[in-house]
Parts: C-alpha cells; sequence; structure tokens
C-alpha cells in the first residue's frame, strides 16, 4: 500500500490553498479529487467576489479568516499574477427603513477590524453610481473580484513546485485507522496517510459520516443560488449589495474582470441531500420574475428582457433556513482523532478566506 505524509481530499480553491500549504511545509502531500477537473463544485458556481468581511459576527472564525484570508489572496495576486481587480462595492439602503441596518452592518464590521468603510448619503451614492436607487449607502473599497480558475491554477503551481502531486478521478469513499496511520478507500485501492484533511466541499458531511470512529458530524443543508448575466453594457462601476437577506446576501450585482455583469445568488433550499444525482444546477427561466423584482429594488431602470440565465451554484451550508452557522475546521481538540481535519460549511467567504483556512488547518493538525 501506497503511502504519504498527507492527502487532502477536494481539489476546489480551499482544498489546494490548504494543500500548497502543507506540501510548502515539507510534507508529501497528494490530493484526491473525485471528478474530472479541478474547481468544478462550489469554486466554479460563486460571485468571485473577495470579500471584506462586513457581515459576519465578531469573534467568528467567518469574520476572523476573512479579514486575514482577504489580505493574504491580495498579496498572492499581485504576486502570482492572477486577474483581480479592488472594484468596490455599495450596500444599498433601498428604503429609509433599512438606515438602522446599515448602521448596524457598519458598527459590526468595525468590531471586525473592517476600518475603511464609508457611510454615504443619497446624492453621495449617486454620484458615484447615478443609476441608482437608495437612501444611503455604505461604500467598501476593500472588496473586489478575482479569476477564480487562474487563482486555482497558481495553487495548483505551487503545489506542484513543492512536489506535490494532483489526483483527478479520484473519489474517496471511506477512512478508518489503522496501524498509527489514516487508510483511505479511493476507487478500489487503499492509500496510506498520516494526515488527512476533508476538503470536500458540499461532500464533507457525507465522506465525514464514512469515517471510522468519528461522531459529531453536522447536516448538510444544500442552499441553491442561481445567476442571471446581463445583456449589454452594465451603467456600473462598483459591485452593487441590497442589505442581506435571510440564507444568504441577497440578489446582488456583481461584475467579471472584462465588465460583464451578473446579478445572484437567490436562495432556493434544496433540503438534506446526500446524492449526487439530485443536483440541478439548470437555472429556471420561472426564477427571472423575483430577479427583476429584486434588482429594480436598487436599479428601477432595468429593462425588461435584459437578463438571460447564466449559471448556477449550491452552497455547503451546516445550518438550515433562518439559522446561520460558523466555519468548522475540526481538528484533533474537537474530535479526537490524531492527524484529521475536517471542512464543514466552508460557504462565503470561503473564497477569500482559502490562504487564511489552509493556515488554520496547519495549526490544527
Amino acid at each position: 500500500m501506497e503511502c504519504v505524509d498527507a492527502v487532502v481530499i477536494g481539489a476546489g480553491v480551499v482544498g489546494l490553498a490548504v494543500a500548497r500549504a502543507l506540501a510548502q511545509s515539507g510534507r508529501e502531500t497528494l490530493v484526491l479529487e473525485r471528478e474530472r477537473s479541478i474547481g468544478m463544485g462550489v469554486s466554479s458556481r460563486n460571485s468571485e467576489v473577495i470579500h471584506a468581511g462586513l457581515y459576519y459576527p465578531p469573534g467568528s472564525l467567518k469574520a476572523r479568516l476573512c479579514l486575514r484570508g482577504r489580505e493574504l489572496l491580495y498579496a498572492h495576486c499581485d504576486s502570482h499574477g492572477v486577474g483581480h481587480r479592488r472594484t468596490g462595492k455599495l450596500v444599498v439602503a433601498t428604503e429609509s427603513a433599512q438606515m438602522p441596518g446599515l448602521d448596524a452592518l457598519a458598527e459590526r464590521a468595525a468590531a471586525n477590524g473592517v476600518n475603511d468603510l464609508q457611510p454615504l448619503t443619497r446624492p453621495q451614492a449617486l454620484a458615484l453610481e447615478p443609476a441608482l436607487r437608495c437612501e444611503g449607502a455604505l461604500l467598501s473599497p476593500s472588496t473586489g473580484i478575482v479569476d477564480t480558475h487562474g487563482l486555482m491554477l497558481s495553487l495548483l503551481g505551487d503545489l506542484e513546485r513543492a512536489d506535490g502531486q494532483l489526483a483527478l478521478n479520484s473519489g474517496v469513499s471511506g477512512l478508518r485507522r489503522e496501524g498509527g496511520r489514516w487508510v483511505l478507500d479511493c476507487e478500489g485501492m487503499q492509500l496510506g496517510a498520516q494526515q488527512v484533511v476533508n476538503a470536500a466541499g458540499l461532500w464533507a458531511p457525507w465522506l465525514a459520516a464514512r469515517t471510522e470512529g468519528l461522531a459529531d458530524i453536522p447536516v448538510a443543508h444544500w442552499c441553491k443560488g442561481s445567476y442571471f448575466s446581463l445583456t449589454g453594457r452594465s451603467p456600473f462601476s462598483r459591485l452593487i449589495y441590497p442589505m442581506p437577506q435571510e440564507g444568504g446576501l441577497g440578489v446582488h450585482l456583481t461584475l467579471d474582470l472584462g465588465g460583464q455583469a451578473r446579478f445572484g445568488p437567490d436562495t432556493e433550499w434544496l433540503g438534506e441531500m446526500a446524492d449526487a444525482g439530485a443536483l440541478d444546477y439548470a437555472v429556471h427561466e420561472g426564477r427571472a420574475a423575483g430577479f427583476y423584482e429584486a434588482i429594480r429594488s436598487y436599479w428601477p431602470g432595468l429593462p425588461q428582457g435584459a437578463l438571460q440565465p447564466a449559471y448556477a451554484g449550491v452552497r455547503p451550508k451546516i445550518s438550515g433556513p433562518g439559522v446561520t452557522a460558523d466555519f468548522r475546521i475540526d481538528g484533533v481538540a474537537r474530535h479526537g482523532l490524531a492527524g484529521l481535519v475536517n471542512l464543514f460549511g466552508i460557504e462565503s467567504p470561503g473564497l477569500t478566506s482559502c490562504l487564511a483556512i489552509a493556515e488554520e488547518v496547519l495549526l490544527s493538525l
């Protein structure tokens, strides 16, 4: 049986960041990915936003790792030539009743260490984005966008330069302790490792349930989000976010590096899922009506017929409707099993936090 120092299960942006850190620390590292290419799950189906850290409860892993990850990510993109841009974003109150919520959001951001937010009056916001409708806004200069695929390729390149390896089409069906190491069942073969990181995204709880001796496994609550793209030129140069809503950050406007505008994600709870065949990534035309209504609350000039279906993703939540959950980075201190870390509920801001999550994993092993 072949043995390595460390195995990371899952080659999304977080798994690749973790594997890179392990390899750069001197461990012989192997990444196992069930799909035919890297990042085919959550990592390729999101808004590609570098978050500033406004939304998360002070003291949470999401708050701390978002701020740390944001700085690491910008530095990594600069040093590796990964496409990105600090676009800035406006969080908008579209009616006067939302203004206290905007103030509360600014207070939470300050408690998290976000010190560059700028409150804007309605005239100040419209001076920046004339097509906008709002009563007030917060300007976040530290928010940006990133080429996620380019980022993953850069992480993979660093991994390989540190003598790490990637194995595609290599799904893991179970783990167990044997002779002081972990034994993984992988495509009819067995592989030994001193350390294992479960970075399987949507499938992390499923795999944890097939890990011998592991308890305290969260239930996966999958939440689908659809995106629509804008036909024609966007009148906005910054990202536009409404006030946060249950299940997500609302139907916001983001831009890609080419300036194309897209809107989403909305919120569609899929329930407790365990079957890959149940995943439906289609964007259904019937959801467009809700998008027009949500978008016109802050952009009343959106023309009818200007939206076209783009793509959809599924959030790997570990909480249901009306409940929020922090990232879970479960190491030996939580489950008592040496050499194992499980990553649960790594939804937004997981992309922003990926390099900081990698740091945290190394501390947890």
